[in-house]
């Protein structure tokens, strides 16, 4: 057996797949990242590793997410891309003609135009938490819903109430406004929905050619509640990929595909990356008024990667004794 690896290391989650050479999946894995990525990213290798026969070869790897370059270094990635590249691969690779992408995370969202085939505009929102999967575990939380079934319920309104969408805080103090007012929990749920979905759309859809067909990535992609309110809003049938939770991880199997083929060959280190001692630091280099916070990891006392810098000097060096900060 052969396969392709690609890892999708994020703030909340850390998603891994395995591709073989026909572009089918053969494993997945989602796992949370609990602020240590480098434990997240050895758990995941160790447990594919044990999962997977003796006789399967990684051709390749790739790795995306806030901590790509990380995890990139950890595995021994042949390609570093960023989450809009490794997204868009990914839906082109399950709908062909895609020309929207809509992707909900943990922590942020994104909205990708594609036309033919090509990524034309982008946007990102980091700022606020409203309408991304942890605001909604949250919430899930305060009500006492499983968040399993915080979709299904939303789908039972028969009379959603407004709620103010903008903000997460403003969000959550309409939400507990409405209950005390007696309103039912199901046409709370399916208000937050709708308002969550008016808020992504006037902010990172904002100004943007939201065209069928639209595909719904991301983890909050299970919540039939968020699914139902795009569909309502934008008139438009949504679709949800089969790996809806792991479409960046899919994304860079497929590059990683793609850069063995130009190189030849792989610099994965394997699951044994999985044992191996990884230590991550950060200082901020005097060199100049950008003051750059430098990070800067480890195997044992070997510096494998340096970055942060506006001018690499010190991603450049290879050791801690060819360059003087200051």
């Amino acid at each position: 057996m052969k396969a392709y690896l690609g890892v999708d290391v994020g703030s909340v989650s850390t998603n891994f797949v395995l591709m073989d050479e026909t572009g089918h999946v053969l494993e997945s894995l989602y796992i949370r990242t609990m602020g240590q990525p480098i434990q997240a990213i050895q758990d995941g290798l160790k447990k594919l590793g044990q999962g997977l026969p003796p006789s399967l070869r990684i051709l390749g790897a790739g790795t995306t997410g806030s901590a790509r370059q990380l995890s990139g270094v950890i595995i021994g990635a042949d390609i570093v891309k960023n989450e809009i590249t490794a997204h868009a691969v990914a839906a082109l690779h399950c709908i062909p003609d895609v020309q929207t992408v809509m992707e909900i995370g943990g922590q942020d969202s994104k909205l990708i135009v594609i036309r033919d085939g090509i990524v034309v505009d982008f946007a990102m929102n980091t700022v606020c938490s409203a309408g991304t999967g942890s605001f909604l575990d949250q919430q899930a939380g305060r009500l006492g819903i499983p968040i399993e079934e915080f979709g299904a319920l939303a789908l039972k309104s028969k009379h959603p109430v407004r709620i103010a969408g903008r903000c997460s805080v403003f969000a959550e103090s309409d939400m507990i406004h409405k209950q005390q007012m007696g309103h039912s929990t199901s046409d709370i749920v399916a208000g937050l929905c709708d308002a969550l979905v008016r808020n992504y759309l006037n902010n990172v859809g904002k100004g943007k050619s939201i065209a069928a067909p639209v595909i719904f990535q991301g983890g909050v992609a299970a919540n039939l509640g968020i699914r139902n309110a795009f569909e309502k809003e934008l008139q438009l049938p949504i679709t949800v990929p089969e790996h809806f939770d792991v479409m960046g991880a899919l994304g860079m199997a497929i590059l990683a595909k793609e850069a063995v083929a130009r190189s030849g060959k792989t610099s994965f280190r394997g699951f044994a990356a999985s044992e191996l001692e990884f230590t991550s630091t950060s200082f901020e280099c005097s060199g100049c008024a950008n003051r750059c916070e430098i990070v800067e990891i480890k195997q044992s006392k070997a510096i494998l990667a340096r970055w942060g810098d506006r001018c690499r000097k010190w991603q450049d060096a290879t050791t801690s004794s060819e360059v003087v900060a200051g």
